[in-house]
Order: C-alpha cells, then structure tokens, then sequence
C-alpha cells in the first residue's frame, strides 16, 4: 500500500516510459489552447475569486449535473436568489458532499489535481475535510498571483482562443493586446451558431438587431445578412482570429433556392418558424456560406456536433441554457457531414477543418471520413478532434484514441 497522496508527481503515470515522456518531454511543454470557454473578460480584468465556490462553482455546469445527480436542491447548485457569503458556503459544502460519490468521473482528478496544483492541497475534499480547505483557499486566492492572469501563467499558457459571437466588440481582446504586462496571447474565436436559429424567431431576430447594430448595416434580407457576416469575419479577422468553432447538433447539406432562402428570413423576421424543409434548407446554405468564409482567410475550422441541448424544460425555465441538461444525441452524421465536406472541396474551398464528434458510436465513422477529403497541401488538413464534453474521460479518450491511430 503506497503511502503517496492521491495526487503526486506520476500520477496516472503506470509505466516507466510513461514517466520518462511526461517529465522529459511533455511536462514543462507550453499550452496553445484553441478551444475554450474562458471570458476574456476575466483576463482583461484580471479577475480574482474571495472563494472556492465563486472559482469553482459559479459557472461550471459539469459540477451542477453531478450535484443535482447527488440529490442537492437547485438553490445550492445554481445558487439562491438571495446569494451571499453564506450562500456561497453552503454551495461549497454542497460540493464537497457530492465529491466522494465521483469516482472515475473525471471531476473527481480535475478538483484535486487544481486542489494540489494551485493551492498546495493533497488531501480528499470531503465532509471531513471540507472546513480545512476552504479557510486554505480563501487564504490562497487573496494572493495576488491567484487571479485569472496568475493562474494562466502559471499553468505556462502561451495562448488562449476564447469562443465568441459576431455581434461581439472583442473590446476585452482588445484591451488584453494592448497591456504589455501580459506575456500570453488571448485570441477571439468565430462562433455563428445564431444566424441557424430561424426555428427561434424570438432568439434568431435579438441576434439579429445586435448583428446590425454591431457593422452599422440594414439586414433586410438573406443577401444582407451574408454582407454583416463578411463585415464581422473581416472585424475579428484584423483582431487576430484564425479560427472559427461551430457548435451544431448535426450537418446540414440539402438543396435550396434562394427564394426559399428569403422567405426564412421574412417569416422568422415576422415570428413565424420556418417548416422543417425550409429550416434544413436554411442551416445548409449558412453552413455552406460560411465555409466559403473560413477558406477565403485561410481560417481553421471546428466542429463540434451531435449534443442535444437543453433537454429539462424545468431547468432552461429558471436558468436557461448551458445549465448541465444537455447530454448525448444518436444523429446519423455520416451523409450529410459527407455531402457538405465534398460540395466545399469539389470547388478547392475547403478550409483546414476540425471535426469533434460527441458520441463514440461516431468515432470509426469520422476516422474514416477525414481520409476523404486530404489534398496533399499540409499534414492532416483534416482531423478528428480530441474526445469532448462527456468523452472528456480517461475511457473516452483511450477509445478515441484508438481509434484514430487505428484508421
């Protein structure tokens, strides 16, 4: 029995080989992290926590799933309408309650390899151990390196790539560029999942508004809103972005006229949803226009599909979206994925591309679908992205992994 904590120097380290990759090649290796949803907003501010709750708990929807699979009242989950310091103890206590029941779950290394990491802490979060650790971690987040800037630099982050909408000035990227203080990059991220939203009228014509509000332009009509897109993709371009992230449940390819196309726009201008044709008509030309796009910049482009969002009405009623109630779909990707690769490549218009797949049941299929559509022009111009979301575990990503270097 090893006296070692759970949490050491080769943790999860098995092999001896292992130990010399991680610590002769891998360990002191810096981040270029291109996909996150870090707010720019803290960086630019530098934001710093009074406690664990507000670093750990105040947006992480992971951590609210297993708290309400833990059988912990929503006001300690997502936090009371009162709020407050005693609140916030009560949410971490609530926390601590629900981590013994994580094993294997990946939150459970996530908690204590930061615990060890940032704070110095190797023992278990639990009941038991609760009140140490959060008169530790207030004491350590009042140090000033232990804000939002000190933590990315410890963690030896040389860039970030945030996700972010068109509408959005990038006023913190902006502010981040500008402060020769920090010695990271923080680059926006070109996220249009809204302009697909014609079966929201409500959401689709807020995004809209803000879309011209935000180049100065009419949108009047499909034509004009490609135009405020090509404004916007050239704003973020000149900001530094060279990627584009496009969260979707699944790919649309399907013919359409461009008059079927402005009738969309007119009937979700006026609040009516479109029909199922006329929606897969829709997202299958933005989809397309927007990878002309991409490929016009020499852009890189991701892909993140097949989640289905927002299943608890319950919970999208009192929070909203993002709230941990979203979970797998079982879409079959494969023909659709395949007619708009090819209906971009057969024009040579197909951007570098990145495609992350939700479900393993998808894994042997998008291997072997990225082989279609190499060109010879740099290595791996298409590839599979990591295992995400609920494959962000150690089985999830072995599967993938295996897979991948399989085909």
């Amino acid at each position: 029995m090893s006296d070692r904590p759970f949490i050491h120097d080769d943790f999860l380290l098995d092999t001896k080989e292992a130990v010399e990759l991680y610590h002769g090649y891998a360990k002191d290796q810096p981040i270029y992290d291109y996909h996150t949803h870090l707010p720019p907003q803290q960086v630019a501010e530098d934001t710093h926590w009074e406690n664990l709750t507000r670093a750990w708990l105040y947006e992480d929807h992971y951590k609210w799933r297993a708290m309400r699979t833990n059988g912990i009242a929503e006001d300690l989950v997502t936090g009371s309408p009162s709020g407050g310091a005693a609140d916030d103890r009560a949410r971490y206590n609530a926390w601590a309650d629900t981590m013994p029941h994580l094993l294997r779950n990946p939150l459970y290394h996530w908690t204590h390899l930061e615990l060890a990491r940032y704070f110095g802490i190797t023992d278990l979060l639990s009941p038991k151990t609760a009140d140490k650790i959060w008169e530790i971690g207030k004491e350590k987040l009042a140090q000033p390196n232990m804000g939002a800037r000190g933590l990315v630099q410890q963690s030896n982050v040389k860039l970030i790539c945030t996700t972010d909408d068109p509408t959005d000035t990038l006023e913190h990227h902006i502010k981040i560029a500008a402060d020769p203080e920090i010695d990271f990059q923080v680059l926006p991220t070109w996220r249009p999942d809204k302009v697909l939203t014609v079966d929201t009228p409500e959401t689709f014509n807020a995004w809209i508004n803000a879309l011209a509000q935000a180049t100065g332009q009419e949108i009047t009509s499909y034509e004009t809103l490609l135009e405020a897109l090509k404004n916007r993709h050239t704003f973020f371009h000149e900001k530094g972005c060279r990627l584009a992230d496009h969260g979707i449940d699944t790919f649309y390819a399907d013919p359409y006229t461009p008059s079927q196309l402005q009738r969309t726009f007119n009937d979700a201008r006026s609040g009516k949803a479109p029909t199922k044709e006329d929606l897969q008509a829709w997202r299958s030309a933005c989809l397309y226009e927007l990878g002309i796009l991409n490929h016009s910049r020499n852009w890189v482009q991701q892909f993140h599909f097949g989640p289905m969002r927002s299943n608890s009405t319950r919970i999208l009623n009192r929070f909203g979206p993002d709230a941990g109630c979203d979970s797998m779909n079982d879409l079959s990707h494969a023909v659709a994925l395949s007619r708009y690769l090819d209906s971009l490549d057969k024009s040579d218009q197909l951007a570098k591309t990145i495609l992350y797949n939700l479900n393993p049941a998808d894994n042997h299929m998008v291997a072997s679908m990225i082989g279609n559509f190499q060109d010879g022009t740099t290595p791996g111009k298409i590839q599979m992205g990591s295992a995400w979301w609920f494959g962000d575990t150690l089985h999830g990503m072995e599967q993938q992994l295996e897979v991948l270097s399989s085909l």
